[in-house]
């Protein structure tokens, strides 16, 4: 019963491409384990784990690494974006579009010309 509690969590996790992932149920609590690419990929499993079992589930204990945590993600542009979308996607503040922007500047010439299938580095912050 509790795995399919957060069956929505497994779900993402698979989407999201986690790495040596391991479920096992003991008695009426899950454990999850495994390696995320980046910090924003832990925070999306994060989410959907509160969402499902509130900020502090009694029934579930995860163990979530990351392999990457030199930057936030990656990200690929799509049709009408600007940095400053991207960074109100990710930061929930436009104007970090200019720390994108710095941590792009081998790709990027000007923070107002970006194009659709460019992969920007989303930095830390």
């Amino acid at each position: 019963m509790v795995k399919a509690k957060y069956q929505s969590v497994l779900d993402l996790g698979e989407k999201l491409s986690i790495q040596d992932g391991d479920v096992q149920v003991n008695g009426d609590k899950i454990e999850i384990r495994g390696t995320a690419a980046t910090p924003y990929d832990k925070n999306l499993l994060w989410d959907e784990i509160k969402k499902v079992g509130g900020d502090n589930p009694t029934d579930l204990m995860a163990d979530i690494k990351v392999a990457d945590d030199s930057i936030y993600t990656k990200h690929t542009v799509k049709s009408g974006e600007s940095l400053s979308l991207i960074a109100k996607h990710y930061f929930k503040d436009p104007m970090k579009y200019k720390q994108i922007f710095e941590a792009n500047t081998g790709l990027l010439d000007n923070p107002d010309v970006i194009h659709p299938g460019q992969e920007l580095v989303i930095p830390n912050l």
